[in-house]
């Protein structure tokens, strides 16, 4: 019994459990902190704060007071009174224990299906699965069943909250109403959540399908190139072998024309040598008259040295002339294999012929006689106007494009600031302003530098950071129309990929090119 009575003095008048972690107001009164804390927040911005026991009013938000004292006499308290394990919950009005099916919040009681026929069906008696904590389910203010819904404040509350409390006046609904609102706020959002979560799901397997055929591509491309350089090195290795062979022939028949003359020559040596031992031999005797009597071979004297430059000649020399006629008609055909083998593996991109469209041009741009630079003059050109001319500093290619591939080069070296890209032939030309520039209205798309470099279309700018902009020399252009694909490329050594624009084209698109003033552009 002082135990029980001891228990009540422990509980904390807001969750009516024992204390934890007790602090106090200036009242006197105390709470659990986290159960105060609670009250306190659901206090601000009332204009003051007051003590859920006694109605004790503050101006300030209280300070809160820890009770150790307390705490301790609870910690001993809870060792030698351990909470009871929890049991199942039975009915209240059984003799003998029978498992209860519904617990009654107006009540405070829980009911065998028996029980629960005879009990009221009056709105008021709010029934829940069974249980024996109702604390959550009263008002912590008023100790009252909790019944109603504050729309205007998100919050359950009891009648009391309603009629005189901080809720009076306010719009409310019966918890079962306000529920049934909510889940049905909840059910049109979850068909809205599956909507996006299969809208996502449509989006992931579009990818994953998009990560197999690019996987599937890459794999044909990657034989394809394969291919190619194996055929490319086979008719090289049959080109080197040729010429190779055509060198070997003709220093081995020379070299055995070298052999030839000079077996001939050592034999011609051995019988000068002859000759000059015969002659020297004469010339040691002493007697004149045997001298002038002993006659020498008739061709001694007639001997003539032979011409050593003439027999250089008569051997030959290597005939480089062939050999580089050899090499340049193979390299010839190996370009022209090399075209057909490129188009036979689908990795052949042609060079498209452009040529500027004076018609289009802006009356201070210049356009050279070849039709494929631009510059700007302070010189006013008197062209005729028409309803192709730009107002604008811009010009256009005079072909289009409205299907296929098709790849161009720009060189920008001789410009600081360049716009380069395509446009539609809709796009705007008796504007000067930003609804007729490359890349700011949805008819164009274009890759610009001016300070930093940038792809621009219907006036979305992409920085392109990790490229120097002052390294952009020339620039290479690619467009796959019914893929909706516009690439930039930077032409260096190794190329690098600047953009690609991925869109769908509705009509035929056109080299577009904007002129800043003290440069040129030109099409390579």
């Amino acid at each position: 019994m002082a135990s029980a009575m001891l228990g009540a003095e422990l509980s904390c008048s807001i969750c009516l459990s024992t204390y934890t972690d007790p602090v106090s107001l200036r009242c006197g009164h105390i709470f659990c902190q986290d159960c105060i804390v609670r009250v306190l927040d659901t206090q601000e911005g009332d204009g003051g704060y007051s003590c859920p026991e006694c109605r004790a009013e503050y101006q300030e938000r209280p300070a809160l007071e820890k009770n150790r004292k307390l705490s301790n006499i609870v910690e001993c308290f809870l060792c030698s009174h351990p909470e009871p394990e929890e049991t199942q919950i039975f009915c209240t009005y059984c003799d003998s224990p029978v498992p209860a099916t519904k617990t009654c919040l107006q009540c405070d009681a829980s009911f065998c299906d028996k029980h629960l026929s005879k009990h009221s069906k009056s709105a008021e008696h709010v029934l829940t699965e069974p249980t024996v904590s109702l604390e959550h389910r009263k008002c912590f203010i008023h100790k009252e069943i909790v019944k109603y819904y504050c729309c205007e404040d998100s919050a359950p509350i009891c009648i009391s909250c309603w009629v005189t409390g901080d809720h009076r006046g306010h719009h409310v609904e019966l918890l079962n109403v306000a529920s049934e609102k909510k889940k049905e706020t909840l059910r049109n959002v979850t068909e809205t959540l599956k909507s996006e979560r299969e809208e996502t799901e449509r989006r992931v397997q579009r990818l994953q399908d998009h990560r197999r055929e690019e996987k599937e591509k890459a794999a044909g491309v990657t034989e394809r190139v394969t291919d190619l350089f194996r055929d490319i090195r086979e008719k090289l290795d049959t080109l080197e072998r040729g010429v190779l062979g055509e060198i070997s022939r003709q220093e081995e028949q020379m070299s055995l024309s070298v052999s030839d003359l000079i077996t001939q020559l050592e034999k011609q040596k051995d019988e000068l040598s002859r000759k000059i031992s015969s002659i020297e031999e004469m010339c040691n005797i002493t007697d004149p008259l045997t001298v002038l009597k002993e006659e020498p071979e008739s061709d001694v004297i007639s001997q003539r040295s032979c011409d050593v430059t003439s027999d250089v000649r008569d051997t030959g020399c290597l005939d480089e002339a062939i050999i580089s006629l050899m090499l340049h008609r193979g390299l010839l055909h190996l370009v022209d294999n090399l075209i057909h083998l490129k188009s036979e593996k689908q990795l052949s991109v042609q060079k498209a012929d452009i040529l500027l469209d004076r018609k289009t041009a802006n009356n201070y741009i210049i356009i050279s006689g070849d039709r494929r630079s631009a510059s700007v003059t302070d010189v006013y050109k008197q062209r005729p106007d028409g309803p192709e001319r730009f107002l604008s500093q811009q010009v256009l290619s005079s072909c289009s494009f409205s299907s296929g591939r098709h790849y161009w080069e720009v060189d920008v070296s001789a410009a600081d600031c360049w716009l380069i890209g395509v446009a539609g032939h809709s796009i705007e030309r008796k504007i000067c302003g930003n609804e007729s520039f490359i890349g700011c209205n949805d008819k164009s798309w274009g890759l610009e530098r001016n300070y930093y470099l940038e792809a621009k279309h219907n006036n979305v700018e992409k920085d392109i950071e990790e490229i120097d902009p002052d390294s952009v020399q020339t620039v290479g252009i690619y467009l796959d129309y019914e893929a909706g694909r516009l690439s930039f490329y930077q032409l260096c050594d190794p190329i690098r990929h600047l953009h690609t624009f991925s869109a769908t084209f509705t009509e035929p698109l056109f080299a577009a090119f904007y002129v800043y003033e003290d440069t040129n552009i030109k099409l390579e």
